[in-house]
């Protein structure tokens, strides 16, 4: 923990109003939303501006402190986890819109703007940012950045990475670099800008970023399908993609539609159950687009794919049925789920989840497990429900016996163990399942170059 000497310097270098040491704030910002660990953060510190930054950097080097990057804390792999008495940096007063350029179509803004924030803020210019997910309401830019944030548009929009143009970090070193100038085209060798994209806050702090924009989508329609076999998914999906401009294609199972329901709030959509269902999402380009979505859905019928299916016919029916999906993630949060965020090539999902399914059932009897996904991208989410009577540190020690079995089949299938959530702490000992022992050297050694200290966010990803 920290000195009384060393409080009275972090008060110096920003305000001591804006160094907090009590037991509420140092459990609120020194854990995200991954529920296995116990935060033990010294302080926490809410710097307002690049220099500040600078300074509580360079002190953490001096005073060998280390520094967890906070965002909006949504992460679910412990990537925001103080556990050691680290001290938390938060990007909660760094969150201004800096500059608009509507001639370049992007936004200069700091690290802690809220991602919902950024998206009304473009569309009030008649602009769009499409990154998007069920945490953009507390999510942070800097936050998203640093997991390389995918979301429910990856389909169409792809990820955050896609969309940033440049980047004012500080290194461990304490060095302020100015990343890619927001440039369209810069060929000028090695581009720093995407190391710290996915760095997870382990090679410095992201302080402001400039994302490119695009015009708004034109109306969307939302379409659920109820589907009888997982594997008639990826049949849905060629076909639907082949005659329309797709933004997301969603799928979840008949357990994780169960919670949703049971907080009462929203009506099953269809009379009967059905094992699976698609949510998918179109752009009405034409009148015709409507009119194709509904020859696919009579096609895919005749084939036995699809068993039902409902077609949105205002916004907020659209607005309805996309909660079908995305309230899953709040509904079964108190049962404490043990999240697994996969991926494969988009071609090899049918044979996959079918190999995975077998591990499920195997080595999951005793729990209730909760399927759904980005599918249209490749990303499954798996989520092992607790047992009420279960205790917590026992239930997570039987799922990891299980991460053994499927990520030895997600090797198999030259796949990621974390399509998006990021690495963190929770699947940093898996690493090696997704990366070759040459490339963790490397990226050791990266870390070393640009955190000379080993100060920022030590113990996450590597």
């Amino acid at each position: 923990m920290l000195a009384p000497q060393q409080l009275a310097q972090l008060s110096s270098l920003t305000a001591e109003a804006r160094v907090l040491t009590d037991a509420d704030t140092l459990s609120r910002y020194g854990l995200d939303w991954t529920r296995y660990f116990t935060p033990d953060a010294s302080a926490v510190v809410f710097p307002e501006t690049v220099d500040e930054v600078v300074a509580l950097v360079q002190w953490a080097r001096r005073e060998r402190v280390a520094l967890v990057p906070s965002g909006g804390r949504t992460g679910l792999s412990g990537g925001a986890v103080a556990r050691h008495g680290e001290v938390v940096l938060s990007f909660d007063r760094m969150n201004r819109i800096l500059a608009l350029d509507e001639v370049g179509r992007s936004v200069r803004c700091q690290a802690g703007v809220v991602t919902a924030a950024l998206q009304q803020f473009a569309l009030a210019h008649q602009l769009y940012y499409p990154v998007d997910f069920a945490s953009s309401g507390s999510s942070q830019i800097g936050g998203n950045i640093a997991t390389n944030a995918g979301g429910i548009k990856v389909v169409r929009h792809g990820m955050t990475r896609d969309w940033v143009l440049g980047l004012t970090v500080v290194t461990g070193g304490g060095e302020v670099l100015h990343l890619n100038h927001d440039l369209a085209k810069n060929n000028t060798g090695y581009d720093f800008r995407h190391l710290f994209i996915g760095s997870e806050g382990t090679l410095g702090l992201i302080v402001e970023a400039t994302l490119r924009l695009t015009q708004p989508p034109a109306e969307q329609a939302v379409m659920v399908l109820a589907v009888p076999r997982l594997a008639d998914i990826m049949r849905l999906f060629h076909a639907f993609r082949a005659r329309l401009t797709l933004s997301a294609f969603e799928f979840f199972s008949e357990q994780a539609l169960r919670h949703v329901l049971a907080r009462g709030e929203l009506a099953r959509p269809f009379d009967e159950e059905a094992d699976y269902y698609v949510l998918l999402e179109f752009e009405k380009l034409t009148p015709q687009s409507e009119i194709d979505a509904l020859a696919v859905f009579e096609q895919c019928a005749a084939e036995g794919w699809l068993v039902d299916g409902v077609l949105s016919q205002s916004q907020q029916q659209a607005k309805t049925l996309w909660r079908l999906r995305e309230d899953i993630s709040e509904s079964i949060t108190p049962y404490r789920p043990y999240k697994n965020d996969i991926s494969v090539q988009v071609s090899r999902v049918p044979d996959f989840v079918a190999q995975l399914d077998a591990v499920l059932a195997r080595e999951y009897p005793q729990f209730e497990v909760v399927w759904f996904g980005h599918i249209g991208d490749g990303n499954l989410h798996i989520n092992v429900l607790k047992p009420p009577a279960l205790a917590i540190d026992d239930f997570r020690i039987a799922c990891e016996r299980v991460n053994h079995h499927v990520f030895e089949l997600v090797r198999a299938f030259d796949g990621s163990i974390s399509a998006e959530h990021g690495v963190g702490l929770l699947k940093r000992d898996y690493l090696a399942v997704s990366r070759s022992e040459a490339e963790i050297r490397l990226m050791k050694a990266m870390k070393s170059l640009f955190d000379p200290d080993g100060i920022m966010n030590p113990g996450k990803l590597l």
